[in-house]
């Protein structure tokens, strides 16, 4: 694992404060971002998460010349992980004569829009805690997810139900109504579109989103 920082973070003190947690970045002018985290997945795969560190102060004048969204554009069209900090114990909305309305808006659209993670820090002794825990989970063989969390075990018929209810547009009520039509899941994704299309509730477009789940091939 090797983490790159921007020559211009000395003044921060963040380098010191990385050092800390047994982290001695590398330092460079970069370009893009203001850290650089680089390891390895457990296929050998390059990972790469650039990191635009902002105090707050810093952040409410980006929203303003609208240098923030360049900035994570190009973090986005660059690297294959990105993250924003937002560093400061103030009250964002209070800092300066800004409407709540824009910093909510730049916020969600940095979310939402750019789906960009954004991590708030009080300091920048939190915000070198923060980089050393990322860097040291990045190392760290990743383990699947499970999609669906069980928390008992279930019955034979709770289970089918819960299969079915998995289908798009299915739920609690029309999964109950297709095994007790068809009786098996077998049969229900053996079923073509014209008998789908006989359970109440099931239209053409329900019976095609079932189809394509059914019978496309995994990706």
């Amino acid at each position: 694992m090797k983490v790159i920082v921007d020559y211009r973070e000395r003044a921060s003190g963040i380098i010191r404060e990385l050092a800390k947690h047994s982290i001695h970045p590398e330092e460079k002018s970069l370009v893009i971002g203001d850290f650089i985290i680089q390891t390895m997945d457990v296929n050998n795969n390059t990972i790469n998460l650039c990191i635009e560190r902002k105090t707050q102060e810093d952040f409410l004048n980006s929203i303003v010349d609208k240098r923030i969204l360049k900035q994570l554009i190009d973090m986005k069209e660059q690297f294959q992980n990105q993250l924003l900090i937002i560093e400061g114990q103030g009250n964002l909305y209070s800092i300066r004569k800004f409407h709540p309305n824009a910093i909510r808006g730049m916020l969600a659209a940095i979310a939402i829009d750019l789906q960009i993670p954004i991590i708030t820090t009080r300091s920048v002794s939190d915000t070198a805690s923060f980089i050393a825990t990322i860097a040291k989970r990045l190392e760290k063989p990743g383990k699947e997810i499970g999609l669906v969390a069980m928390k008992k075990p279930l019955s034979i018929k709770e289970h089918q139900e819960f299969i079915i209810e998995s289908f798009p547009g299915i739920g609690p009520v029309l999964a109950k109504s297709l095994l007790h039509e068809f009786k098996t899941i077998k049969n229900i994704v053996s079923a073509n579109e014209e008998d789908l299309k006989k359970i109440e509730k099931i239209g053409n477009k329900k019976a095609k989103e079932l189809m394509d789940i059914i019978h496309k091939e995994y990706q």
